[in-house]
């Protein structure tokens, strides 16, 4: 579990594949201080598992479903990557129950300055609609937003100087594939509405 508050922006060393196997490899010195294998990051909102560490280098196997439904396939060395690790027990959350389950990725339409903020507009896929109400939360690339206004086939939401200078928002352009995560709280509701529509 997360909150998508990101504690720090890695860089991406290399993607791997060996004997059928995927392997990121990112330099993150902050993270790699107070972390062990075995231990779950959120790397771009996904969570990894750290299978080994060398360094400031994370090594961390990718699974065919990470690959096929997140941004990572993509990443390129020297490619910024946003780092959470999982949250404590002992821990406050300010921001967001965040599971590391990424739902899909969508493109940025429009990422433009507004005085000192950025507004933020991304591509909204007509299955996951019903997930998103305006006020609402949503993770993108594992950083915990709130949806500003909702519009037909896409969603936006504010990003204020602080957040972009502390993520890999800071580098975004329109164009760029973002994971989404959804409120797992919306996922719950809809499952439990679906079932009762059904009985009736």
């Amino acid at each position: 579990m997360f909150t998508g508050l990101i504690e720090e922006v890695g860089s991406a060393v290399a993607i791997r594949v060996s004997d059928g196997r995927t392997q990121l490899q990112i330099a993150a010195p902050h993270t790699a201080k107070k972390i062990r294998s075995g231990d779950s990051v959120a790397v771009n909102g996904c969570c990894l598992t750290l299978t080994s560490r060398r360094g400031h280098q994370l090594n961390f196997d990718l699974l065919e479903e990470t690959i096929a439904r997140t941004n990572l396939k993509m990443l390129l060395p020297e490619a910024l990557v946003n780092l959470e690790h999982a949250l404590s027990a002992d821990q406050p959350i300010g921001g967001h129950f965040v599971q590391g389950h990424v739902d899909c990725t969508s493109r940025i339409l429009a990422f433009e300055e507004s005085g000192p903020d950025h507004r933020l507009e991304v591509e909204l896929p007509a299955e996951f609609a019903h997930y998103v109400v305006n006020k609402g939360s949503i993770a993108l690339n594992g950083i915990s937003l709130t949806i500003a206004e909702v519009l037909p086939k896409s969603f936006v939401v504010w990003i204020i100087p602080h957040t972009k200078r502390h993520t890999n928002l800071d580098c975004a352009h329109t164009g760029d594939l973002l994971n989404l995560e959804f409120d797992i709280l919306a996922k719950y509701v809809d499952r439990i509405l679906s079932r009762y529509t059904r009985r009736r």
